[in-house]
């Protein structure tokens, strides 16, 4: 399917949650975050029913995403579900990395191809800071169970503020060769402001080639990480959501003034 800027949209990223075990500076504000209430949450076979639906449109790659996708109960069964649906021919997920030691080698048996794993800097004290509170080693053991379980090659998703030749990004970048990772760095986003930029050895941020529609935990197609269009899958109903996020994907990104990052999921 191609939106009225001739892009093929073939790309749907899934918010499973927005919890997360993490409080990224960057992603949760310190004086916290209005959690989603249960009852407006998908189920899974709800998000499966969207997949189903969106596969006749043209998608053909999914991403899960959060919150952290591993805090959700039931989530191996959930990509289990996704792998088996025709039609997915690319399923990948984005982690903290946190809780992949734990589910990497299962992933894996319920038909996962590919993970991103987040991390900003290689220094135990920085990633507390930055992490507010999390430990580096959790992160370091989930890397080498992706690895262990053949989701090769991992993809270490590092923020910078302004460059990669900053020193954390540098050492994430030499910690990547190292350990036979592929380094993915992604400038610091603003939604409200609008601020983003290509993510440097990714297809992230060109607006021109951007295939992609998201769907959030609560039931919300949305067209564009930087806009507020969203379009609710329970009022439209499933296909008319699509389309209608396919019709008014914008050409370029602007600002976001709803949502956060845990949220929608990046």
């Amino acid at each position: 399917m191609y939106d009225r800027f001739n892009r093929e949209i073939n790309y749907l990223r899934i918010s499973v949650t927005d919890r997360c075990n993490l409080r990224c500076l960057y992603c949760m504000p310190a004086g916290g975050i209005r959690l989603i209430s249960h009852n407006e949450i998908l189920s899974y076979e709800e998000m499966i029913a969207v997949v189903k639906e969106a596969v006749k449109l043209g998608i053909s790659r999914v991403r899960i995403t959060g919150g952290e996708p591993l805090v959700r109960k039931g989530i191996v069964q959930f990509v289990e579900m996704l792998a088996k649906t025709d039609g997915i021919l690319d399923l990948g997920l984005t982690t903290n990395g946190t809780l992949l030691a734990k589910y990497a080698k299962d992933l894996v048996k319920a038909g996962l191809h590919r993970i991103n794993i987040s991390l900003d800097t290689v220094d135990r004290d920085k990633f507390s800071q930055i992490t507010r509170g999390g430990n580096i080693d959790d992160v370091f053991e989930g890397i080498d169970a992706a690895k262990k379980a053949g989701l090769t090659p991992v993809k270490i998703n590092c923020v910078v503020r302004n460059s990669s030749s900053e020193p954390d990004a540098a050492e994430v970048r030499d910690f990547c060769r190292k350990n036979d990772l592929e380094a993915r760095f992604i400038h610091e986003m603003n939604l409200e402001t609008g601020c983003f930029a290509l993510v440097e050895n990714g297809d992230g941020g060109n607006c021109v080639k951007c295939n992609r529609l998201r769907l959030t935990a609560n039931g919300w197609i949305k067209p564009c990480l930087f806009n507020d269009l969203a379009f609710s899958i329970r009022e439209y109903g499933i296909r008319e959501a699509l389309l209608k996020a396919i019709e008014s994907k914008p050409e370029k990104g602007l600002a976001n003034t709803n949502d956060l990052f845990h949220f929608i999921g990046g």
